[in-house]
């Protein structure tokens, strides 16, 4: 804000110098300090207006320093979170388990765009022989979404084809809900019965409750979310970008490398 006063500032002094008698220069900073905000505010917006790329840089300077603190936060609360990010013994893990890499995904039964991005993570997980894959139910849509992730938990625990249900739940017609979840677990063998009396049991409870926990310590609010190493990636962004993501991670251990 100071450079952009003293910008003014000086606009102002050119804009007066031929019509003005010499006088002692004075500091800027002196000059801002002793600036009235009833004059001050006026010269700054005349100034910004005056150059309306001023207000371009500086929106793209602020964009820059958010995005750099978001990823630092983000850092900060993926090592602390480690264990329940990576390594939970209640998540569902896919692929490799001993991938070079691991890709988190954070999901809801009833995202729209999660449903698009379900080829996606199929086909990394048919080309990428190294890579890990580990599902976190998030359920934030509706109580249905809750039923479902509640079921998908008991699935999981139950040693039955979990991406067998995974598929069956988003390739379904319609809400996915509690009767829908029932229903893709009896085809895989379980008792609906067994299953319904399990999905309230606390175990259950927590598996959920650690995707919430992560969630908020990540700031994530919306699914499909990804997680890649220290990058929290928002939103279906497409099997490419998720290959590049992948790619870079192994070249520079970085989702981004530079260069």
């Amino acid at each position: 804000m100071r450079a952009i006063v003293e910008d003014a500032l000086a606009a102002r002094d050119i804009a007066v110098a031929a019509a003005t008698p010499a006088t002692p220069e004075v500091e800027a900073p002196a000059q801002v300090a002793a600036l009235d905000p009833a004059e001050l505010n006026p010269m700054i917006e005349n100034f910004l207006m005056s150059d309306p790329a001023i207000l371009q840089r500086m929106s793209s300077a602020l964009e820059t320093q958010m995005a750099a603190a978001e990823r630092e936060q983000a850092t900060t609360a993926i090592a602390a979170m480690q264990t329940a990010i990576f390594n939970d013994p209640d998540q569902v893990v896919l692929g490799n388990p001993d991938g070079d890499v691991t890709l988190v995904e954070l999901f809801d039964y009833n995202c729209g765009y999660c449903r698009n991005a379900l080829p996606d993570l199929a086909a990394l997980l048919a080309e990428d022989p190294n890579l890990r894959v580990v599902l976190k139910e998030f359920p934030i849509l509706s109580n249905e979404s809750i039923d479902a992730a509640r079921i998908a938990v008991v699935v999981n625990k139950s040693g039955a084809d979990y991406w067998a249900f995974h598929e069956a739940l988003f390739t379904s017609r319609g809400k996915i809900d509690k009767a829908v979840a029932l229903a893709a677990a009896a085809d895989l063998g379980l008792s609906p019965v067994s299953v319904e009396l399990q999905m309230n049991e606390p175990g259950v409870s927590k598996a959920i409750q650690t995707s919430y926990e992560i969630a908020k310590a990540l700031n994530i609010t919306g699914t499909p979310t990804y997680i890649i190493g220290n990058d929290v990636i928002p939103g279906a962004i497409g099997v490419d970008e998720l290959r590049a993501r992948i790619a870079n991670m192994r070249a520079c251990g970085e989702t981004q490398c530079e260069g």
